[in-house]
């Protein structure tokens, strides 16, 4: 028996759909698709990103406001974020419906079971669902070929500065994903994750949550050795919000002037970036590691 090929980075299967045409989704929903979907609403920025990286963005037929990656995304009909309207959605008459766990509320799950139209909801906890997806997505949207190219290409990219990041020594971060009050990243995050294949110390790991809420007293305890702050329009962590933390002058990361921004769509949207997330997060990191030093991979 042919065994599927497996993960690079945890070898794992790839997301398997049930037949041909039917695909079960995070949530364990089954839905059952004749032909490929000429119109698609995408509810995440992330989602939006994977369609237009593996050709499909003549398919997308509306998106949020806060896609706008590529540009061609943000031309796009929009129909909200958190909660979409209904009407909205209907009257862009959609074939299928991609959105994440988070945010969606179960009246308009059911909403758009009445009216059956397909909704596919997808939960991205670690890097390898970010893989698994673009695969999924691909067979369901008929570009197979080139989403295995670009999950592979994806791949590599991860593995190679991975493998460059094991050399170095580790360092502790925390990674802020809002101030007041303070939240991070945790274990069950995909963030989390890529903090680890950077060659980084999460100082949230013992908080056993995706996203936890930590105390100063955590972090002076932990003393992160950089601090990363995600930026940009959309979301991310203010210019006075950033500057705050100067008054805690005892932190490690504050005493050797390691604090960082990062782009926020890079880091935070588990879609096809990502790998540019990881190389400017272990270049932060590891300072050794920027410019040509990660440019020549193994």
């Amino acid at each position: 028996m042919k065994r599927r090929q497996q993960g690079i980075l945890t070898g794992m299967p790839f997301m398997t759909h049930v037949s041909s045409r039917s695909f079960v989704d995070d949530t364990g929903r089954k839905i059952h698709m004749a032909k490929p979907p000429a119109r698609i609403i995408s509810l995440a920025p992330s989602l939006t990103e994977l369609l237009f990286a593996m050709g499909a963005g003549s398919q997308v037929a509306g998106v949020t406001q806060f896609c706008d990656f590529p540009p061609e995304a943000s031309r796009k009909p929009k129909v909200g974020y958190a909660n979409p309207s209904v009407e909205v959605l209907v009257g862009l008459q959609p074939d299928l419906i991609l959105a994440p766990r988070e945010f969606l509320k179960p009246d308009l799950i059911a909403a758009l079971d009445n009216l059956k139209i397909p909704i596919f909801i997808v939960a991205d906890h670690t890097v390898e669902d970010i893989f698994s997806h673009i695969q999924t997505i691909g067979r369901m949207v008929e570009h197979q070929t080139e989403a295995a190219a670009l999950a592979m290409d994806l791949r590599k990219q991860i593995a190679a500065i991975k493998e460059l990041a094991q050399g170095e020594p580790p360092v502790r971060v925390l990674y802020v994903l809002n101030s007041q009050p303070l939240i991070t990243v945790g274990p069950g995050s995909f963030i989390d994750q890529l903090i680890g294949l950077a060659g980084g110390i999460n100082v949230a790991a013992k908080s056993g949550t995706p996203y936890p809420r930590l105390s100063l007293e955590t972090v002076l305890l932990e003393d992160p050795e950089v601090l990363i702050f995600p930026v940009g329009q959309a979301e991310g962590i203010s210019e006075s919000e950033q500057q705050s933390w100067q008054q805690w002058s005892g932190l490690s990361a504050i005493k050797q002037g390691r604090v960082h921004q990062i782009p926020a769509d890079l880091l935070n949207r588990p879609g096809p970036r990502i790998g540019q997330g990881l190389e400017r997060l272990a270049a932060m990191l590891h300072p050794s590691l920027s410019g040509p030093a990660l440019h020549r991979r193994p």
